[in-house]
């Protein structure tokens, strides 16, 4: 929410959700994703789902939350925004802090972090239009502390308004095939 809020303030913001937004959007389905976009400037995607469990444990089932969701959700958003995005727009994903980091039962999420920040790297070099790709990966926001803190101990979580700056950097800069990492 803070995301979103914070970019309002400077652009007509569309907010999307699975089940509540503006609009609605099953980013597992290509068909979804296409009704959705009509010309805009940015893409700001800040969804998806991993799966946690130990790599002894997790399931064939389990990865494909993550590589479904997290990973070809994104990537879906992505290329389905190409054509419509008005040139040098901007495309903003999300990956975590444990790509860089690891917590028990996270071996799907630091994979899906990865390969979410290694996608924008490589695809910045490919997109069309001037358009720019960039992902943000925070650490554990504050609000989340009640829900997840237990899962990250000794990590030091920030608020949900700083990682909405990077957010903004991300659509409003002239960087692109950037993570912009927000730890605590």
């Amino acid at each position: 929410m803070a995301v979103s809020e914070l970019l309002a303030q400077d652009h007509d913001v569309i907010r999307v959700g699975h089940t509540q937004g503006d609009a609605t959007v099953d980013i597992h389905d290509k068909a979804s994703i296409e009704v959705l976009f009509a010309k805009i400037d940015a893409l700001v995607v800040a969804t998806g789902n991993v799966a946690f469990n130990s790599v002894t444990q997790m399931s064939d089932e389990g990865w494909q939350v993550g590589l479904n969701s997290k990973l070809m959700g994104q990537i879906n958003l992505t290329r389905a925004a190409i054509p419509y995005l008005n040139e040098k727009g901007s495309i903003t994903l999300t990956s975590g802090i444990l790509s860089d980091e690891s917590i028990n039962w996270g071996t799907s999420a630091s994979t899906i972090n990865g390969a979410v920040e290694h996608f924008v790297k490589a695809a910045a070099c490919e997109l069309p239009k001037g358009l720019r790709i960039n992902v943000v990966s925070p650490t554990l926001l504050e609000e989340s502390v009640p829900k997840y803190g237990v899962f990250f101990p000794g990590f030091v979580p920030v608020p949900g308004a700083t990682v909405a700056q990077a957010y903004k950097k991300s659509v409003q800069g002239v960087q692109t095939g950037q993570i912009f990492k927000v730890f605590g």
